[in-house]
């Protein structure tokens, strides 16, 4: 089976500093895995690599691969990285939605790359592709929120819309970096939970990067964690007792502790009320 992701020998220096030292990581097709590391140990670098948002240092046997297409190698991106960067939906810390348009036009945002040029330039959706916008945007709980700007969303809405989008965009793999950080509890819970079910649900793959080893434990079987650039632990997020930590991170390891949200054994399916109006709706957003 080719691996959802497979990184060979990945480095990274910023001048002097050390960003990732001879990172090897294979992650298999549905796999939900959590990142794990305090600040500064590489967890951002190491998903803008694989986004091939960021390349390897110059001359390296790096090499990074998608579903099997390579996006890096040897420190240069590969021609085809825009197409390939289409399968990935990448969740940022802070949300990248463009406040000013309606949460239905960031979501629909996602499937730019599949229409004309000349209707994303306009953003002109049809009507179909809008409804498939209120379909992504009811599975994370958001459909009557769909004419707001996004501006008017709150933290934990605005993330649970940029989920909404990468399922607009029919990503085969989900990179989270850090997306509850600035959530509260609650919110926390239900942006965890929406990833654990795409994850369920539809197969996609899940990589997210969290500070919270609580969180890893509760959601993702495997945890991969980072110190200083280096991957330090991957096995089960089970095995992570405080004692292990302790002996990865040293002092640093409180730094991988927070406040855990109130999150049930097992988890919650939000279902949002039928939608009303999805016709007259979908015209709107065309008109916004």
């Amino acid at each position: 089976m080719t691996a959802s992701i497979s990184i060979c020998k990945l480095n990274k220096s910023f001048r002097r500093d050390k960003a990732l030292c001879g990172v090897d990581l294979s992650v298999a097709p549905g796999e939900m895995v959590a990142l794990i590391g305090a600040s500064g140990s590489g967890k951002s670098t190491l998903l803008r690599h694989i986004a091939g948002l960021t390349v390897a240092d110059a001359k390296s046997t790096s090499s990074v691969c998608v579903n099997g297409r390579t996006v890096q190698a040897a420190g240069r991106l590969c021609k085809d990285v825009r197409d390939i960067r289409a399968g990935i939906g990448f969740v940022f810390q802070q949300f990248n939605l463009v406040e000013r348009l309606p949460v239905i036009t960031n979501v629909l945002a996602g499937m730019l790359h599949r229409v004309p040029s000349w209707r994303s330039t306009f953003m002109h959706f049809t009507d179909e592709e809008v409804r498939f916008g209120l379909e992504a945007l009811a599975r994370v709980g958001m459909a009557q929120r769909a004419l707001q700007r996004a501006s008017t969303l709150s933290g934990g809405q605005q993330q649970r819309a940029a989920i909404a989008r990468a399922l607009v965009q029919r990503a085969r793999l989900v990179l989270a970096d850090e997306p509850i950080a600035s959530l509260d509890p609650e919110s926390s819970r239900k942006v965890m939970d929406i990833l654990e079910r795409i994850n369920r649900e539809d197969g996609i793959t899940v990589l997210v990067s969290l500070h919270q080893v609580e969180i890893a434990v509760k959601y993702c079987p495997r945890t991969v964690a980072l110190n200083r650039g280096i991957v330090v632990y991957d096995g089960p997020s089970a095995a992570l007792t405080p004692a292990l930590l302790r002996e990865l991170y040293g002092a640093e390891a409180k730094d991988l502790h927070g406040p855990v949200p109130p999150m049930p054994f097992m988890h919650k399916s939000y279902v949002e009320p039928p939608l009303r109006g999805t016709r007259a709706a979908a015209m709107e957003a065309q008109a916004l």
